[in-house]
């Protein structure tokens, strides 16, 4: 192949990978968070505080999900891939997004007086506790620091779907967004994990295959991760509520009835596809979110996309 034609084919090539769109878009939303009530869950300092908790977690969480991925989207496996290259970076777009928001809405639970910034913090120390112990506990076995981290961010990115889900469907949690601001933080990011739900689990995939070790490693990561993000966020609340002197049977009560009651409760409605993920040849697409997205893009004004 002489120069000429070389250059024609690589240009070709070039072509071709930029017509490649990833499956969803990047969205700046852009939030003013300044007239957010003090407790915008229809008054509740109980369920407040719960989803200031969950928000407490995304910042330095999301962060870690996007510097998981970006130390092995250049694999020899994934580098030569335009789709997937797409896919990743359409991830790490609407992750950094998501993180942007939660920490302009964890500021203005600061002005409160609510100390979410310390709760930021712990979260940062309790993702490098973790994971620096795995791959020191692991390490003898052949697990690195990179496949740790890919597998814990596949995990809890699973979780997050899930949890977004159950968001998108329970009415009765989004009749007590009664702050439109909030409202639409919270529908934006839930429509937006499950947009992506797949990327960072094709990603795991395409590198460590489906064989009894990637099987071993992504639900052994599993359910130790379920275990330390329910704790964490557990403590979080309780922290909240015990500074805010809102840690009463009241608060107890509401938190339990739409977090863990098995009729209302958005954590107990996860349990199924949490559960199904333990099971040989899950794949994150399984679970067909496609319909439920459409009709909230729809009603949030994402029609572009």
């Amino acid at each position: 192949m002489n120069a000429t034609v070389a250059t024609q084919v690589a240009s070709n090539s070039s072509i071709k990978a930029n017509a490649i769109k990833a499956s969803f878009p990047v969205r700046r939303m852009d939030f003013e968070f300044n007239q957010v009530p003090e407790y915008w869950m229809n008054g509740s300092a109980g369920l407040t505080h719960f989803m200031t908790a969950l928000s407490a977690l995304f910042p330095d969480g999301e962060k870690f999900f996007v510097d998981s991925v970006r130390a092995v989207r250049y694999h020899p496996l994934l580098k030569d891939n335009p789709a997937m290259q797409k896919e990743i970076s359409a991830f790490i777009g609407q992750e950094a997004m998501h993180s942007k928001e939660h920490v302009g809405f964890n500021q203005s639970a600061n002005a409160y007086g609510h100390d979410v910034a310390s709760l930021e913090r712990k979260t940062n120390t309790v993702i490098q506790t973790f994971r620096k112990g795995f791959v020191k506990l692991l390490k003898p076995v052949g697990i690195t620091q990179e496949m740790i981290d890919l597998t814990a961010t596949t995990a809890l990115e699973h979780f997050t779907a899930t949890i977004a889900s159950q968001l998108l469907r329970n009415e009765e949690i989004q009749a007590k967004m009664t702050d439109e601001t909030m409202y639409r933080l919270w529908m934006w990011h839930a429509v937006e994990e499950n947009e992506h739900k797949a990327v960072v689990y094709d990603v795991f995939e395409a590198i460590h295959g489906r064989g009894i070790k990637a099987y071993g490693l992504r639900t052994s990561t599993m359910a130790i991760a379920m275990v330390v993000l329910l704790i964490t966020q557990s403590y979080f609340a309780y922290r909240l509520l015990k500074q805010d002197g809102q840690f009463n049977a009241k608060s107890l009560g509401v938190i339990y009835k739409y977090a863990y009651s098995f009729k209302h409760g958005i954590i107990t409605g996860m349990l199924p596809e949490l559960v199904d993920y333990f099971r040989p040849g899950f794949h994150p697409n399984d679970h067909d979110t496609n319909a439920l997205l459409a009709r909230w893009k729809e009603k949030l004004g994402f029609n572009t996309h």
